[in-house]
């Protein structure tokens, strides 16, 4: 297993850079040698819905994607992340299928929230209803329908394919035990715990991020992983407090507030709320521009005022290419507000330039940068892939094969990206201090190691950035 480092992380899909695993291997050596020095797979268990967020188990590797030995492959290359959806588990799974099957007789049934067990009285109150952070407009939960005739409410958090475990149990401690010391075992150096602030439920509370809970459970996760040697990420789009909480508590974050940020300053021009978050934002994190999911809108709450974080939004559809509001609503099953879908490149007009700035200003962020797979390639927004699929996520999910990635890489915007990427992963400069400085329209950014730095430059008015550095001889470069 090899240990995570301060190096560039893609994020891909087991099945988006070829056809599997073993693809995907070949593909990574092939053409993005230096590029990518960690490689986080979103899931590749089986699964029944959401793109693999909806996992049957996680003590196998969907066999279209390949096996075990695959990941074990790649985890001796390239430092891996894996979600472990702790929240959740699939409608089809067979605990779920079981509880469905015998009910109270089922050895699985403290696996799931049951209503009548949570809720004093069984059924919650229209106030308590009201307080739960929750994805639907009515209180979260499914009618499940027993192989006896009856049905009951059980907990559901997001889509009827994903069923919530009750962690809180006996039954769900021992199922998260076995789940993560299973992904340690296979070469995984990380594990995200994807919707893990959903985890924490309580009655009479938001059911979200209840303190102190939350932090007990996070430690027992962490002393699971640390047998092993294996990090655990809390995944969280939420206000960037909460991302300072994490980091306090001594885990690593993520950074989803910089994508909106950069397109603020990239769209208007302006560097000052980009750079008072530069300053503030966490060391301990690793920084995003684009992932499998939407560009954050909840993130930038209070680092953008109101009135940009609503412009910003709305300009999206009006500078990014091919992309429309009707993308984000009910017709293409999307009614997350809080996210916007389209690729990074197409929300930044298709223009080379403007998404090099963004690329540079996330390597020289604090913290570990991740690219997502589309990204590496400036990919734009997959039209036929929505329109077929008519779900508004897909606009980010095209699937690419090596013949399309043999030319894409020739594309001069990709080979910049590349170059840069490599020059983030090798520079002893990224591994030392970091400061920022500048005025309302441009940045400096200064990361400096035991004699050694590399500075970024950006004007955000004329679209201008440069990268100056020193070599091992002290000699100034620029890239």
């Amino acid at each position: 297993m090899k240990k995570p480092e301060n190096k560039i992380m893609l994020i891909t899909y087991p099945d988006s850079m070829g056809n599997n695993l073993k693809d995907l291997d070949r593909i990574l050596d092939k053409y993005f040698e230096g590029a990518v020095d960690g490689v986080h797979i979103l899931p590749f268990f089986p699964s029944s819905g959401d793109r693999g967020f909806a996992p049957k188990n996680y003590y196998e590797v969907d066999k279209a994607f390949g096996d075990w030995n695959d990941i074990e492959g790649l985890g001796e290359k390239y430092y891996l992340m894996c979600d472990y959806m702790i929240n959740h588990i699939s409608a089809q799974s067979e605990y779920y299928k079981d509880f469905l099957e015998k009910k109270d007789a089922s050895e699985y049934k403290d696996l799931f929230i049951r209503y009548k067990d949570f809720w004093p009285g069984g059924e919650p109150t229209q106030g308590q209803v009201d307080i739960i952070y929750k994805r639907k407009p009515r209180a979260p939960y499914v009618d499940a329908e027993f192989a006896d005739g009856t049905t009951e409410k059980i907990w559901c958090t997001f889509d009827k394919e994903q069923i919530d475990i009750n962690c809180k149990s006996a039954a769900g401690q021992e199922f998260i035990r076995k789940n993560l010391e299973g992904l340690c075992r296979h070469g995984i150096s990380v594990v995200r715990l994807d919707a893990f602030a959903y985890a924490t439920k309580k009655a009479g509370t938001t059911c979200f991020f209840v303190e102190p809970d939350v932090w007990e459970f996070l430690g027992d996760c962490r002393r699971i992983a640390d047998e092993y040697g294996v990090t655990i990420l809390p995944e969280i789009h939420e206000h960037y407090t909460m991302h300072k909480k994490i980091e306090n508590g001594g885990y690593c974050t993520y950074d989803f507030a910089l994508p909106m940020l950069l397109i603020n300053a990239l769209y208007y021009g302006q560097a000052k709320y980009l750079k008072h978050w530069l300053e503030i934002c966490p060391r301990n994190q690793y920084t995003t521009l684009d992932t499998h999911d939407g560009i954050g809108v909840v993130d930038v709450k209070d680092l953008l005022p109101d009135e940009e974080i609503d412009r910003t939004k709305e300009d999206i559809f009006k500078y990014g290419a091919n992309v429309k509001k009707i993308y984000n609503t009910a017709a293409y099953n999307n009614l997350d507000i809080y996210q916007v879908n389209c690729t990074y490149y197409s929300a930044l007009g298709e223009n080379d330039t403007d998404y090099l700035i963004a690329r540079a200003v996330q390597f020289f962020a604090p913290g570990t940068p991740q690219v997502y797979y589309v990204g590496m390639l400036a990919g734009k927004n997959d039209i036929k892939l929505l329109e077929e699929t008519k779900e508004g996520r897909n606009i980010n999910r095209h699937y690419y094969s090596e013949e399309e990635i043999a030319q894409e890489v020739r594309r001069p915007v990709v080979e910049k990206l590349l170059e840069l990427m490599r020059f983030r992963n090798t520079h002893p400069a990224f591994n030392g201090d970091f400061s920022v400085s500048g005025d309302d329209t441009g940045l400096e950014i200064l990361r400096s190691n035991k004699g050694q730095w590399a500075k970024l430059n950006v004007d955000f008015e004329k679209k201008e950035y440069t990268i100056t550095y020193t070599d091992e001889g002290g000699k100034v470069c620029r890239l």
